[in-house]
């Protein structure tokens, strides 16, 4: 039998009716506990520490993360090596986050891979959609990647961008929403 947080990693539109939503706010405040301890830490290895309990994986001792950093769940966040994340940024991973390797995330960068429906009678249900950052990819300080988007290989997403649709590898975006700007 499949949890909640499977459902969500699937795809499933979750409504608050849902008879294990509770589930996700029990598991978001046994995350905060966690980010309380690594938000409050400056030892580098500590904070690798925490945020690997925190995603349940792995994280390698190359990545580097300047707290506080916000994570509303954290078991759907996967994160590659030589990864850079910078301060305040804030990752809600119900529908999965996936950092590959060499990837630059400067301040307050906003990975939001859940939403809800327009509809006002199903608007407190949660749409899951994964976010997808490949390889050598940077994305600019204040900038907001939305549900179901990929960012390309080496493209830059510039600062202050709202990214709602996929980016193509060696691409520069920018702009709201983000539009093309050039290849690199």
């Amino acid at each position: 039998m499949q949890t909640i947080f499977d459902r969500l990693r699937n795809g499933e539109i979750i409504s608050t009716a849902d008879k294990d939503a509770y589930k996700m706010r029990e598991a978001s405040f046994a995350t905060k506990k966690l980010l309380l301890q690594m938000n409050n830490s400056s030892d580098p290895d500590e904070i690798i520490n925490f945020l690997s309990q925190i995603t349940a994986t792995e994280i390698d001792e190359s990545v580097t993360v300047f707290t506080p950093l916000y994570i509303n769940y954290g078991r759907n966040t996967k994160i590659g090596k030589n990864v850079f994340i910078n301060f305040d940024c804030v990752f809600l991973d119900l529908g999965g986050i996936t950092i590959e390797e060499n990837v630059l995330i400067a301040p307050k960068v906003s990975l939001l891979s859940e939403g809800h429906p327009t509809s006002i009678e199903n608007r407190h249900s949660l749409i899951p959609k994964p976010i997808l950052i490949k390889k050598n990819a940077w994305i600019g300080a204040n900038a907001t990647i939305l549900p179901g988007v990929t960012i390309g290989e080496n493209s830059v997403v510039a600062a202050g961008a709202v990214v709602s649709k996929d980016v193509p590898d060696n691409t520069i975006i920018g702009g709201i929403p983000a539009k093309f700007l050039k290849t690199i």
